[in-house]
């Protein structure tokens, strides 16, 4: 009877420790996706700025940067 609780309780802290191994894995997997979402998403507003100003001719963005530069004066004085 020992020898068999013995085995169910080695049993149960190698699935524990499984599960723990798994839980890290699937961390560092979502860590890994978020980074490559996060870099896909800045490439694509950078690709969306690009065509904007091609289109506009660069109207657009100058407003933008000056609307920009307004707000770092304002943070700047705060």
């Amino acid at each position: 009877m020992m020898l068999k609780t013995t085995a169910v309780l080695f049993a149960s802290l190698l699935l524990l420790a499984g599960c723990d191994q798994a839980e890290k894995s699937a961390q560092q997997l979502m860590g890994k996706a978020a980074e490559s979402a996060k870099q896909a998403i800045d490439e694509t507003h950078k690709a969306a700025e690009q065509a904007l100003s091609d289109a506009t001719n660069g109207v657009i963005s100058k407003k933008e940067s000056s609307g920009e530069e307004k707000d770092k004066a304002q943070s700047q004085e705060i």
